[in-house]
């Protein structure tokens, strides 16, 4: 059995520039996730995908492996995680190296332990998931969202639920955007990482943070800092 981890983290950010490296803390941010990775001692190659020479040569420095760039196809604002993933595994198969499962990892995911990246390997395995990803749950019942309208107004999208207790809805979660943990050769011919048989673990709002704003780098610096203090 043989694992594959890739750090997708291409040069091009647009809301925070250098996102992908850009100093969390002190460090690069994408050395939290090679940091995860090799302590997880899950994998036997831990690689970054990126088109950027300054990426890779941080990427490799904090203790990744940068074996050759991503495309520029795959470069893009519209190059989905699945399109770097497939290019990658194929190239890899193109060097002779095959792997039996591929975790994908954001470069911008520095709660991500490796107790976690453990725990999701081993309920892949256990329950024969083609992939398995951590969810948050919402902090608010998502079947009493509101929309707003012309001048102002508000309905909700969903009118039924409108006097439904909040604790009698069902609770719903979103995916945190930290990793999949992939059955490679499943997801691949499904051409999908979330696939009709796809598994989940559930972590906290501590635990995870969206990173799209220099106010989210903000709020991710400081629940960081909150989770070291409380251990």
């Amino acid at each position: 059995m043989s694992n594959l981890l890739i750090i997708p983290a291409r040069g091009g950010s647009k809301r925070i520039p250098r996102k992908n490296i850009k100093n969390f803390l002190g460090r690069p941010i994408i050395a939290y996730s090679i940091e995860a990775a090799i302590a997880s001692n899950l994998f036997d190659e831990i690689m970054v995908s990126t088109d950027d020479e300054e990426i890779a040569e941080t990427a490799i420095k904090n203790g990744a492996n940068v074996p050759f760039l991503r495309s520029a196809k795959n470069s893009n604002d519209y190059a989905t995680t699945f399109d770097v993933v497939e290019e990658v595994v194929s190239k890899y198969k193109s060097l002779n190296k095959t792997f039996d499962f591929t975790c994908c990892l954001y470069a911008c995911a520095p709660f991500v332990t490796a107790n976690r990246l453990i725990e999701s390997f081993q309920l892949l395995q256990q329950y024969n998931f083609d992939s398995v990803l951590p969810l948050m749950p919402f902090g608010f019942p998502i079947q009493r969202a509101l929309k707003r309208l012309e001048n102002n107004k508000v309905d909700f999208f969903n009118p039924e639920f409108s006097l439904t207790r909040s604790q009698d809805l069902e609770q719903s979660f979103q995916d945190a955007g930290q990793f999949y943990w992939m059955n490679t050769i499943e997801c691949l011919k499904k051409k999908a990482i979330l696939t009709d048989n796809t598994g989940s673990i559930v972590i906290s709002e501590m635990e995870g943070q969206d990173i799209d704003t220099h106010i989210d780098w903000k709020l991710a610096e400081l629940k960081y800092e909150l989770i070291q203090g409380i251990k």
